[in-house]
């Protein structure tokens, strides 16, 4: 492949998110890493942000990755690479598409440390790329969990789940970064992510 698929220059310091994800993160920053904890939905929505905006992208390591679940949630997969197992060649698989692409999401065989988690993230720098890892990765600028869950819909009789509401909570570095956390349907009852407060759930039952 790999040449870096004929961007623009870009000035802006963020790789786009879902609208919902806003109040968390405001977007991905380049040259930093989001260790998202679970290979769940919310790996999938940080893809589908990215990519919706015109973001090409790289799948690394999730042998289960959802396309359709991806697509629902809108990514654009024309601007995914996707490599469902590198096995043990997952580092320089990543190294490679960190020169390529604006944005990886990688799932480790174990936790990242030490010298190797911080020549990927060098290389994240000098190329302007976000690092999305699902899993521990040392030093990470943010993490991302969620921290409860709840299906909503099967209690209405019909037994069909409507859509599935999460508090998800950011946890960033340094002494300015404090925890925050938003209420999202991930997915919601129409297969997006949107905001799910108290006002929003009452408005959807």
């Amino acid at each position: 492949m790999l040449a870096r698929a004929g961007f623009a220059a870009q000035p802006v310091e963020l790789v786009a998110v879902l609208p919902a994800l806003r109040t968390l993160l405001g977007g991905l920053r380049r040259g930093q890493v989001v260790a998202v904890e679970g290979a769940g939905v919310l790996p999938l929505a940080l893809l589908a942000g990215a990519t919706a905006a015109g973001t090409w992208s790289a799948v690394v390591g999730l042998s289960e990755f959802g396309v359709l679940a991806a697509a629902d949630l809108g990514a654009d997969l024309g601007r995914v690479v996707l490599v469902d197992d590198p096995g043990d060649q997952w580092a320089e698989v990543v190294a490679v598409l960190l020169t390529a692409v604006e944005l990886v999401l990688v799932q480790p065989p174990g936790q990242v440390g030490g010298q190797l988690a911080r020549r990927l993230v060098a290389l994240a720098r000098r190329h302007g790329s976000a690092l999305v890892c699902v899993g521990d990765w040392e030093g990470a600028q943010t993490r991302l969990r969620v921290a409860s869950s709840l299906w909503v819909g099967a209690g209405q009789g019909d037994g069909h789940l409507r859509g599935r509401r999460v508090r998800v909570e950011a946890a960033g570095r340094g002494s300015g970064a404090r925890p925050r956390s938003a209420w999202l349907w991930l997915p919601g009852p129409d297969g997006t992510v949107s905001g799910a407060d108290l006002e929003a759930l009452e408005a959807a039952g």
